[in-house]
């Protein structure tokens, strides 16, 4: 049998593992380990930071090491490190996203379908919302902003609402990419964790195989097939190791977060982002923002005292990453659709009767990066962008063409399974 290596267990790499496996002999090579959800009590972390001990977001991988940050002069990129990549850490949306492949001639109702027969997904959640989400969502009824509940992916009729979707589900009610892991694995594919995918190893141009290493040891795996899903930050500096030059179309979906102290809030034991609105270039959302209370200083109430409103922009496609570091900053017209948004959160807030000038905001952050290797519609049918050797695909948010400015999971996983097809009809 072929065999092949997937770089990466999160949304992509777990779900193209699952569909290579039996075609190939596969290997899953994921530089984080074994994840564990966040268990300490809000209290002490907030008796850290008045301390003085939490003072920059990079420190979060003391307090929950599945979660890293990269920090440029406006953003804080947050990405998951761990068995399940960011979907552990994720609010487990499941959206269908495709409306920009389609338009490049992409149709991907069959691997929809499928992921719809092997993921449960509803909006259960709703029957259990706290109060204080209800008449939110009754608000922003009135004011014409068309909320609606956001699906779920995982068993959410056993949901405890503890409020720590974000910091790796607990009661194991959501569901991530460790569950395709586990089917893959369960077929006979084996697991390197722990393990860094430092570059693709080429040979006359055709992949042999990946260079990893594990602390200070170097090692060679070779395949027949090498599948990259480490993420829209991982992926473009392996491909830059390798000599594989990406386009600097980064985008990251910021957020930012407009809060105010309102008593009783209990939005810290909410499900993570319970429903939506959206408007053009971006969405708002209940959210509670567990980085800005961990470091930002205003955020100073205690969590269960804390209302706070979401905006999830699109982006403009235009920074990158390599081994210099990270280049991205807001253009001007996000920085306008961000104000456009705050504007508007402080409206919602102003029916609760929060004041604007009580209200303040969090840390810009962004946990979607992606569109370095952007697909086009020459290669809508192979998935396989031309600057790519023939044995080595991608399969993350490193393809989308655009920002989608929402959850990208469920398309994420889409594309993984279509790349998993391409490769068992084409090269096994």
């Amino acid at each position: 049998m072929r065999t092949a290596v997937v770089v990466g267990s999160g949304a992509g790499g777990a779900a193209a593992a699952d569909d290579l496996q039996g075609a190939f002999d596969v290997t899953v090579i994921e530089a984080g380990g074994e994840f564990r959800p966040y268990s300490r009590d809000l209290s002490a972390a907030a008796g850290w930071k008045k301390l003085g001990v939490l003072f920059d977001e990079r420190m979060i991988r003391f307090l929950f090491p599945a979660m890293r940050i990269l920090k440029t002069k406006e953003i804080v990129l947050v990405r998951g490190q761990g068995l399940g990549g960011t979907t552990t850490i994720s609010a487990g949306n499941a959206l269908r996203l495709d409306g920009d492949l389609r338009n490049l001639g992409i149709d991907l109702d069959e691997e929809f379908e499928a992921i719809e027969r092997q993921i449960p997904i509803s909006v259960e959640h709703e029957r259990h919302w706290r109060p204080a989400t209800r008449r939110l969502f009754d608000i922003c009824s009135d004011l014409g902003l068309h909320p609606k509940p956001l699906p779920k992916m995982g068993d959410y009729g056993r949901c405890r609402h503890c409020g720590r979707c974000i910091l790796g589900c607990p009661a194991g009610v959501k569901w991530d990419s460790r569950r395709y892991l586990d089917l893959a694995l369960a077929k006979g594919a084996k697991l390197a964790s722990g393990s860094h995918v430092t570059r693709v190893i080429m040979e006359k141009g055709t992949a042999r195989g990946v260079e990893t290493r594990t602390g200070r040891r170097k090692k060679t795996l070779e395949a027949d097939l090498v599948v990259l899903a480490a993420g829209g930050l991982g992926t473009p500096l392996i491909l830059e190791r390798s000599g594989i030059p990406c386009k600097p179309r980064l985008f990251v979906d910021p957020v930012l977060c407009v809060a105010a102290e309102w008593a009783g809030s209990g939005l810290d034991r909410e499900v993570s982002m319970p429903f939506v609105m959206e408007r053009e270039g971006y969405i708002i959302s209940p959210y509670f923002d567990y980085l800005s209370f961990f470091f930002n200083r205003r955020w100073s109430y205690p969590p269960e005292n804390i209302m706070s409103l979401m905006i999830k922009l699109a982006d403009r496609p235009e920074g990158s990453i390599s081994s210099r570091g990270v280049r991205k900053i807001l253009h001007p017209e996000d920085k306008e659709k961000i104000e456009e948004g705050v504007a508007l959160c402080r409206k919602i807030l102003s029916r609760l009767g929060i004041p604007e000038d009580k209200t303040f905001l969090g840390t810009i952050n962004a946990g979607h990066p992606g569109g370095m290797l952007p697909l086009t519609e020459r290669e809508s049918g192979t998935f396989h962008p031309g600057v790519l050797p023939e044995n080595v695909y991608v399969a993350d948010a490193s393809l989308f063409p655009n920002s989608l400015g929402r959850p990208p999971i469920l398309t994420i996983i889409a594309m993984a399974k279509r790349v998993g097809r391409i490769c068992r009809e084409e090269l096994s």
